[in-house]
């Protein structure tokens, strides 16, 4: 099983935890947790697939570096992109339909051209094995918010 797959298991398992909320942790719930990053798996995988892999453009750049060498997002630092950003409340239902959604999309992954790639806002362009391995750093800062709620 892929990096990518796996930490959406563990993210799956939380989904029971939805409500849950710990102000000192976030003003988030752990709802809202699990739908940013499903939006953000599904939204940043669509944009690989319309993507034009001849229009991609390799560059170094910095915060791609730090974030990809040390595995970790900072926590606070950053704030998500509207189009990222849940707007209302998901139900139980809403997750997991967006959850078996993310499966599909995460399986497509291996069929898509390499250097099909996803501009990140701060990370420049990303190709599908550097989207893959953002997706898994993106979803383990929320996955240790969750852990961090839950204590």
């Amino acid at each position: 099983m892929k990096p990518l797959q796996k930490i959406l298991l563990q993210l799956e398992n939380h989904i029971s935890n939805f409500e849950k909320i710990n102000p000192r942790v976030s003003n988030s719930t752990i709802g809202w947790q699990i739908d940013h990053c499903l939006l953000v798996i599904n939204g940043v995988i669509s944009q690989l697939e319309i993507s034009n892999p001849a229009e991609f453009q390799s560059k170094f750049n910095f915060n791609r570096f730090i974030v990809f060498t040390t595995g970790k997002i900072p926590r606070g630092k950053i704030r998500a992109p509207k189009v990222v950003t849940p707007i209302d409340v998901a139900t139980l239902e809403d997750l997991k339909t967006k959850m078996e959604f993310a499966k599909s999309k995460i399986s497509k992954l291996a069929t898509l051209p390499k250097k099909s790639f996803f501009k990140h806002p701060f990370l420049n362009d990303l190709n599908v094995k550097q989207t893959e391995k953002f997706l898994v750093i993106h979803t383990k800062h929320h996955l240790k918010i969750i852990e961090d709620i839950l204590r």
